[in-house]
């Protein structure tokens, strides 16, 4: 298969620099794949869970919140709120987040300004759990 130069980036590390024969990851709008000699693209990342498959074809798995992906001439770059191998997660203390963002969020009313926030925050310990696996 194919592969193509493949960035990934946080505010805190560059998680992945190297060839890649696919990344899948959650945008705004849904999922895309991202295949060698993809036309230039750009979209807003939502939470969800990538998947990177490397030029020796071995997939892993990662939390992914925020920020951007861009193909631009052959090179793509995630530039990611966060991004999380499965194997850099820590199960209880994402189960402890999810616990805690279920309780601020039952004692909530749907209109509160901190709302939406205490939801990221659930849709996040959700994720990692689901990389995780």
């Amino acid at each position: 298969m194919a592969v193509y130069h493949l960035q990934i980036v946080t505010p805190d590390r560059m998680v992945f620099d190297g060839m890649a024969q696919s990344i899948i990851l959650r945008t705004a709008n849904g999922d895309v794949c991202i295949l060698a000699r993809h036309i230039d693209y750009a979209a807003p990342l939502g939470i969800g869970v990538a998947r990177v498959t490397d030029e020796n074809g071995k997939t892993r798995t990662a939390a992914c919140s925020g920020g951007l992906l861009s193909v631009s001439g052959g090179e793509v770059r995630v530039l990611a709120t966060t991004f999380e191998w499965s194997d850099e997660i820590d199960a209880e203390r994402a189960a402890q987040a999810q616990k805690a963002a279920e309780e601020k969020l039952r004692a909530m009313q749907r209109d509160d300004v901190d709302y939406a926030l205490a939801e990221a925050k659930l849709k996040r310990a959700l994720i990692r759990q689901k990389a995780k696996g």
